[in-house]
């Protein structure tokens, strides 16, 4: 019988700056280094906790997929304040998928994205 309830996935992802480069890095809650992608076997919610230590006002705007279309990821949902990013796989299609996360910041009206984590969907 499968889990209706799913599964819950969360990471912490925090941006530094290094000579005006953003650094992504991905970790467990424990603070245990990862590297963001995820393999799914059931449904599942996957969510980043933004932690910017930037000083440039960053926020979750979005995800950008390289392959949108391919039913991997479900929908999207972004906190009111940007600081979390959950995506829904509702784990009905085999196989994987990039992203990249979109980024505002407070300095100016351009854009950052992240480096690209995946999420592998795997039969039970």
């Amino acid at each position: 019988m499968s889990n209706t309830q799913g599964q819950a996935t969360f990471f912490n992802l925090t941006v530094i700056l290094d000579n005006d480069v953003p650094i992504f890095t991905y970790t467990n809650l424990d603070g245990t280094a990862v590297c963001g992608n995820v393999v799914i076997n059931q449904y599942s919610t996957i969510s980043y906790q933004l932690i910017d230590q930037t000083g440039k006002g960053l926020k979750f705007v979005g995800a950008a997929f390289t392959t949108p279309f391919d039913k991997i990821i479900d929908a999207i949902t972004i906190s009111s304040d940007g600081s979390l990013i959950q995506l829904t796989d509702l784990d009905e299609t085999p196989g994987n998928t990039g992203f990249q996360f979109v980024l505002s910041n407070s300095s100016n009206t351009l854009l950052v994205l992240s480096s690209d984590p995946q999420i592998i969907n795997r039969p039970n």
